[in-house]
This record gives structure tokens, sequence and C-alpha cells, in this order.
């Protein structure tokens, strides 16, 4: 049996050795190595090869790739490094990777060409100065075959045993079967139609309702997909860790039903979650497990193959069994699993690793995106920035050696943007080029610093040199999808300060591409409707199927009434707070048990909070407070136990309104006192200028879908399962209006009071 890898792969897995050390960075970005890829080879003769494509086998492993550049008149291989700073600075490891990298192609190519000898260079390219440094040595073909046998060797044991446990897996999952006797009423369906959508490379969206099992719906065809449509990875991403928990929860019914001992899956959490030393920085001279994390890799990586679900404390138990750092093993065994649970970011965002790593080995892979409603306002923040003009000031007060004079220009250039804005907010089209100009240089100077010195940079300037450098980045992609705004404020010294944005409004761009790159991606929540918005905002392909599954519950389960008599508009809500509480008293003396309340903002919640402590003391209540940590949200929960009494306070669309599972008389009605709109601000009203000039529905696009999706997903709390019974209160008149009540889940029936 063949195994093929890439000759990156190969190397990373054969060649590297010593500390993980990430001291020279950060690098230039894909876009830029790229540039800079062209520059030099653009700078080379006419019959200069790029980017051939080359192969060799050895044994039963098969090595494929394409180097960079070969020049016939003189003979030499080029492999070409984009970089930043000073180059003496780099680490040796970091050196000795490219070295094995060009060597490889170098054989590749002797063997292709029958070249009894040849050159085998390293070009380094400086992206700010356009400087190269070539770096070159003369090897015989036979000195490369030997090199490139060593590495062939030292991954074959790796490859056979992988392929091995392919091999196993596959037969355990063409002889998988569903955990239970049977599926939940829609859940066969959803199935049914993702396993279509894969086999025929069609994206999906799914529609479905709570209680269905939209997970175990989702990951079981999926699973069952693997083998004939010849997947390499499932990646499925969630927007919160109650999702990746649920996820990992459905992989374990899954492999406790038919065992699964070859299959593998992963969790990978964010690195400051995941880090044992946030005080150390990562290199060997700073972090225990940084120092011969290399050296140390294989023992880890091994032991962490044998387990079929590396979860965070799995992992992490066996990373301080071998002393090496669990984020950084996690990355590393993401190449060996077949399933990865993960955060969205890490297949969508600019520098996603999931993604870069199915490009670089050319994976064929399945993407589940878990809640995709949130994918929309996740996909802004990734492809957004900001910089506080106070974080300058404080910096600048700092005088640190050999920046002040950039960063009392870059000031300047900030202080001439809001010269002679009047109002506190102003929008624009345009990005600020002079201004860049100047954040750029403050980059640089802070990056120089960084190479040849970084345990000397102060937390503060780097600090500010990670926004600066995200700012930068997002304005190379600012393009008529993105606004450029300005927020002016007064400090404490009454001193003007602002703050500058480059907000995305529409990530389809950034984020189709990564749609399109995979076999097939699906989309799957309640709250996915209408479909247009979603689809227009997140890329999807035009050829995209669609699924509404019919939810599993009856309409005599939940009572929808509509309070129409109140407006919870912000001129009319002291006046609401009356009718609410009678309402919220009215149903809890006619059905004693434990409700969720929803308002619009912790201001009004702790109104009406107050009027029904004062008007009706014997209620018992909690509210949710601003800046709950973990402990707190679970303190709120705790107190909806089975056959509970009391009314909970949250605010729409925050923490309790979605992800939250109350089943039975834990929670038996809900409140929702808003229609949910986002708030009309100078920001929101760009946003609904720039979608209205985009799809010509702006006010539906950057208000009512939002807001009508967030009013659904709290409703969705109260009816968890088939035996469930509850009340849901929508108070607002507005919730009366047709255009809303078409977007209301098809098997509600709403009774207008």
């Amino acid at each position: 049996m063949s195994y093929s890898v890439a000759v990156r792969a190969l190397c990373e897995f054969s060649a590297k050795v010593g500390d993980l050390d990430l001291r020279f960075t950060p690098s230039p970005t894909a876009q830029e190595g790229m540039e800079g890829h062209r520059r030099v080879v653009a700078r080379r003769a006419a019959d200069y090869e790029s980017e051939v494509a080359l192969e060799g086998q050895f044994e039963s492993l098969r090595v494929r790739g394409r180097a960079d550049g070969y020049d016939p008149n003189c003979n030499r291989l080029e492999e070409i490094k984009t970089y930043r700073g000073d180059l003496a600075r780099q680490p040796a490891n970091h050196r000795q990777l490219h070295w094995a990298q060009a060597k490889v192609y170098a054989w590749l190519m002797c063997q292709a060409r029958q070249l009894p000898e040849i050159d085998v260079a390293l070009v380094y390219l400086d992206v700010d100065s356009d400087g190269q440094t070539l770096i070159s040595e003369h090897h015989s073909a036979a000195e490369l075959q030997a090199f490139f046998e060593t590495q062939c060797r030292r991954f074959l044991r790796w490859a056979e045993h992988q392929q091995q446990r392919l091999a196993e897996r596959d037969r355990g999952l063409q002889a998988l079967g569903f955990p239970y006797a049977q599926f939940r009423q829609g859940q066969r369906q959803l199935a049914e139609t993702l396993y279509k959508a894969v086999s025929t490379g069609r994206c999906l969206m799914a529609q479905a309702s709570t209680g269905i099992g939209k997970t175990l719906g989702t990951l079981f065809p999926l699973l069952k997909a693997m083998v004939p449509q010849q997947l390499d990875k499932v990646f499925f991403l969630t927007a919160k860790t109650p999702g990746r928990a649920l996820a990992l929860d459905a992989m374990r019914q899954i492999t406790d039903a038919t065992p699964q001992p070859a299959l593998r899956t992963l969790e990978l959490i964010a690195r400051d979650k995941a880090c044992e030393h946030p005080d150390k920085a990562c290199h060997g001279e700073s972090c225990p497990l940084a120092q011969g994390f290399y050296d140390r890799l294989p023992a880890a990586r091994e032991a962490a193959a044998g387990l079929p679900l590396l979860d965070r404390a799995q992992l992490r138990e066996v990373a301080l069994a071998h002393q090496v750092c669990p984020y950084y093993l996690g990355q590393e065994m993401a190449r060996w699993v077949d399933l990865v649970v993960a955060d969205y970011n890490y297949y969508f965002d600019a520098h996603a690793l999931l993604f870069s790593l199915a490009q670089a080995n050319q994976w064929r892979v399945a993407v589940l995106v878990d809640e995709a409603h949130n994918l929309v306002e996740r996909g802004r923040g990734m492809y957004s920035a900001s910089l506080d003009q106070g974080q300058l000031l404080a910096l600048r007060q700092s005088k640190p050696q050999g920046l002040s004079s950039a960063l009392d220009r870059l000031n300047r250039q900030w202080n001439a943007l809001y010269k002679e804005q009047r109002a506190p907010y102003q929008a624009s089209e345009q990005l600020p080029d002079a201004f860049l100009r100047a954040l750029q240089q403050c980059i640089g100077l802070i990056q120089e610093r960084l190479n040849q010195a970084p345990a000397e940079v102060d937390a503060q300037v780097l600090q500010f040199f990670y926004l600066a450098l995200q700012f930068s980045r997002v304005a190379e992609l600012f393009d008529e999808h993105f606004i450029f705004d300005i927020t002016v404020r007064d400090s404490l010294r009454k001193r003007r300060l602002a703050t500058l944005c480059l907000r995305n409004i529409t990530p389809a761009r950034l984020l189709a591409p990564r749609i399109q790159a995979a076999r097939s991606v699906t989309l799957f929540s309640a709250t996915l409707s209408p479909r247009h918005f979603y689809s227009d905002l997140l890329g999807m392909p035009a050829n995209t199927a669609w699924l509404e599954v019919a939810a599993p519950f009856r309409a005599e389960q939940l009572e929808v009434r509509i309070a129409s008599q109140v407006s919870t508009r912000y001129r009319e809500r002291h006046a609401s707070l009356a009718p609410i509480v009678e309402l919220i008293a009215e149903q809890y003396q006619r059905k004693p048990g434990n409700y969720l309340a929803f308002f619009s903002s912790f201001e009004y919640l702790q109104q009406v909070a107050a009027l029904l402590a004062e008007r009706y003391g014997h209620i018992p209540h909690w509210a949710q407070a601003a800046g709950m940590n973990e402990a707190a949200r679970q303190a709120f929960l705790d107190r909806f136990v089975l056959d509970g009494c009391g009314v909970g306070f949250a605010v729409l669309g925050g923490a309790f309104g979605e992800g939250v599972d109350l089943p039975g008389t834990r929670l038996i009605g809900a409140f929702v006192a808003t229609l949910g709109l986002p708030q009309v601000n100078p920001v929101n009203e760009q946003f609904k200028q720039r979608l209205g000039r985009q799809f010509g529905a702006g006010f539906d696009y950057a208000y009512l879908y939002p807001g009508v999706r967030k009013v659904i997903q709290a409703a969705g709390r109260v009816i968890r399962g088939d035996q469930d019974q509850g009340v849901l209160v929508l108070i607002d008149e507005r919730f009366a209006e047709a255009r809303v009540q078409q977007m209301f889940p098809g098997w509600w029936q709403t009774a207008i009071n």
C-alpha cells in the first residue's frame, strides 16, 4: 500500500529538532509571502523555472511537491523564503528545516532530470527592504539521495502505522451503525440530505429546531461518507465551548455503540486556555515546555496517537507526561486525526490553522458549522480591527527608547484625521493612507527591536505592536465591504481622543474561498432564515442545497401569546414597565414554575426586576449581571431546578439567550420584552446604508433579521423535548406585524392580545 506525503509535511515531521521558538516572528502574511516569491522570480532570467512540480518514491512512500524555482543556467535549485527583521537572529532549527526542504527538492530534481550534481540555495527576501540573501551549497546527487532516504525512513514507520490505522478505520466506518435503535423525527432527513450533499460535492444549509439531535445527525452521516468520498478530515466547528462538548459527547455515543478503536478525534482550544505557563514567552530560554520541544515531540506524538479521543484533558495529560506544550502538541496532532472539533476561527480566520493545513497537504475535507447563525458576526469580527488613541497616549508617555519620534509622527497623523470633525462619529469609504504609512513605520521599528532584543521589549510596546499589526493587515483587505470610522471622545483631561475602526460589513468575499476549498460545508442551526440573508453574507456557493427540517414539536406544546398593547421602543420604555410586570405576575400566578424573562439591556432588565420585587415580593427572581464569569453564569442556571419556581431575568442575545438546555420543568416559559433589534446608532446606520446598497434591504439586513433571530433563539430555550410543555409571551406591538411573524417557526400558533 502506497502512502503519499508533501515535501513540506515530510520535512516538518523528520527534520525539526531543538526548541520551540517563536521569537523570529511575526512572519510576513501569506499574501506578502506570495508577492515576495513573485518578486524574486521576476528578477531571474527568462528561462528560469518556477513552481516546478516534482515527485519521487522511496519504498512505499510517494513524496510530492512544487519546488520554488530552478535556474538551468546555474543548475541551481532555489527554496525561497520571506522574512522580516534581522536574518542573523533566525533560530538554527528554522534554518535547518529550510535546508531539509531544499535538499529534498534538489534530489527530486536530480532524479527527474538525470543530474549528477546540483547547487542548492536558500533565497531569503526581506519583504520590507526588498533585499535578497542567497546561501548556496553544492551537492552530488548521491549525497542528496542519501539525505532524502534518511528523511523518508524516519517518516516511513509512522506512515506505515498510519496506513494500517486508516485501513482499520475505514473498515470500522463501513460497519458503523447509528448509536440508537432509530433516528429521531427529522434526524434521518437531515442525515440523508447531508450525505447526499457531500457525495455530490455540494454545500448544505440546514435549518432544524432544537430537539432533533442536530449534532449527532450531522456527524454520523459524514463519518459514513469518509470512505466512499475519500475524505481525509472532518472539521466540526463551533462558536462556543458548549458546542464542542456536545460534539465530543456525540462522538462518544457513536463509538460506544460501534467500537471504533482506530478512529481519532481531537479537540482544539485557544492558546490562552491551553497555556501552562502564561507568564513565560514561547521559546526554550523562557518556557520549560518549549525547551527541547521537537526532541520530545516524537514520543508525545506516538502516545497521543494511541488515544481514540483527545479532548482538552487527555491532550494535556499526554503533553505534560512528555513535558511538551499542550497547545502545540494539539496543533501537531491535527495532522494525524480524522475529526477535529474546534472554534470557527481555526478554519475561517485569516491565519486559520486547519485551513492552512488542508491547503498545504491537499486534504479533502468536509466542514460542519454548528449554530451557524453566529458565523456572520464572528466572520465580521475576524476581519475587523480597531486602535484607540488612549493606548498611543500612554505609550508616548512611557517614552520607549528609539520610538518617540515615530510615535509622535503617528499621533500627528492621528490628530489630522479628525481635526475638522465636529460630530462624535464619522465614517468613510476611504483608507487614511498617510496615517497607515506612519503606522507601518512604527510597526517596522518595533519589529526591528523585537528581532534584536525580544526580551527587552516592554509589554506595553508589544501590546500596541500586535494591535497595530492587526489594523495594518485588515487595511490590506479593505474594499467596498468595509467601513473606516472615527469615534471622537473627550478624555478626563478634556483632551480629544479618537478610536479608529476598520469594520467588515459583509464577510462573504473572505469566507467564500474557505467554503469553496472544502468538499462540502454544512451550516446548521435552528435559525437560518431567511436563507438569502445568511447565504449573501457568508458567501455560500450558488448551488448550495437548502433543507428545513420539520420540527418534532406540536403547536399545543407551546402557547405563544403576543402582548400587542405594549411597546418596548426606547421612548416608551418607562410606560412599559408596569404592563410587563403585570404580564409576568399574571402568568406566574396562573402557573407557578421557572421562567426566563429577556430584555434589550441590563438597565431595562433591572427596572422591571425592581418593580416586580416592589409589587410582587413573593415571586422569587434572579438576574443576569454584566460581565458574569463562568462560575456566576453556572450559578444563574443552577437556580432552574426541576419543579422549581421563580423568574430569571436575562439580556436578549447574551449568555442565556442560546445554547442553554433546561428541559422538562426546569423551564416552563419565557417572556421576551423586545423585538431584539440592534441599537439604532451611527455604526448600525452605516451598516444599514451599506447593506441596502449591496442587497436592497438595508433595514432588514442590519436590524430586523438579526433581531428576530435572537428572539427565536431565546424562545427555543422553552421546548427542548417531545414531552415539554410551556408558554412564550412576546411583548411588543411589532410582533403582530406580518413580516415579523413570517420569520417565526412554522409550528408556532400565535394568539394576539
